[in-house]
């Protein structure tokens, strides 16, 4: 079939197909009437020469021939949505765009937060959500249902464009009043006291796995998920916690709490910023990449 005489529509049919594997669920996303969807399933079929998707229980399963086009399709249906969205003429001061950012509430409350405040002033009509980083990020990322993806170096996909957010130290926090603040920490006073550490969908965290590899025999009393959560367990325990060192500036002043650097050497994390390959000339995205990484360069600085 020649592509002049092919609906391009079609392609979208049938990648919400492939991820639903349900006529009614792919009709609903779409907002389409169940005949018409199953109406496109049909003309999918006799273009491709193929069932593609057969009726199992309550299921559909794909065919092999499905199954080879499915991610070329949606790097189609991505590349599409990408050009779409890739104006020339994106301003933030009129634009109606949503963002959707996979970023940790540590990335969230030291470079989105303040991206927040000042797109309420500047730019009125952009819409964010943001998410927690999980398995499926890039796979959504991909599809063009999320943004960009923030997370350090070694948690982010190969195969599409990366950028430096920020380099972050780590440091130790504690409650102000814990006499290990006092002086030095030594590391036999670090492995023996109680600690907060976080732990993300039963992943350690970038300074977990090095002290972890390091032969840590540390007592850890509290595990969490969230790393905002961390500086507001230590105050009145003897409990310590290393902690992204913009982290800890940031709650300083807001608890009664003590830093100091580790007793040993930690590598810097790179915090990185990623995008789908297909959205590389994207404007506003473009535009969201740049503003976040001015913020987190001022809270760097103390600004």
């Amino acid at each position: 079939m020649r592509l002049d005489r092919f609906d391009l529509n079609l392609l979208v049919a049938f990648h919400t197909l492939m991820e639903e594997r349900s006529v009614t669920r792919a009709a609903e996303r779409l907002h389409l009437t169940q005949p018409a969807m199953s109406a496109a399933l049909r003309r999918l079929r006799d273009s491709f020469n193929d069932p593609l998707l057969v009726a199992n229980g309550k299921q559909m399963v794909p065919s092999p021939h499905a199954q080879e086009l499915a991610p070329r399709v949606a790097e189609i249906v991505a590349t599409a949505q990408a050009l779409i969205s890739s104006s020339t003429l994106f301003d933030p001061r009129t634009s109606r765009r949503s963002f959707r950012i996979a970023a940790s509430d540590y990335v969230t409350s030291i470079a989105v937060q303040p991206l927040l405040a000042e797109m309420a002033v500047q730019a009125p009509g952009i819409r964010c959500s943001v998410i927690p980083p999980h398995p499926g990020a890039t796979e959504q990322m991909e599809r063009g249902e999320v943004d960009c993806i923030i997370s350090p170096e070694q948690f982010q996909a190969h195969g599409h464009p990366t950028e430096l957010l920020f380099e972050e130290e780590h440091v130790l926090l504690g409650w102000s009043e814990n006499p290990l603040f006092g002086k030095p920490i030594t590391e036999a006073e670090y492995q023996a006291a109680g600690h907060v550490v976080v732990e993300l969908s039963n992943t350690p965290a970038f300074v977990e796995q090095f002290v972890r590899a390091r032969g840590d025999t540390r007592r850890i009393e509290v595990t969490v998920t969230s790393f905002t959560l961390v500086p507001w367990l230590l105050p009145g325990t003897q409990r310590i916690a290393l902690v992204h060192a913009r982290l800890a500036r940031l709650f300083m002043d807001k608890l009664p709490l003590a830093m100091a650097p580790p007793p040993f050497p930690l590598p810097k994390m790179h915090e990185m910023i990623q995008f789908s390959r297909a959205r590389a000339s994207d404007r506003g995205l473009i535009w969201l990449r740049e503003r976040l990484r001015h913020h987190a360069g001022a809270t760097d600085a103390g600004e």
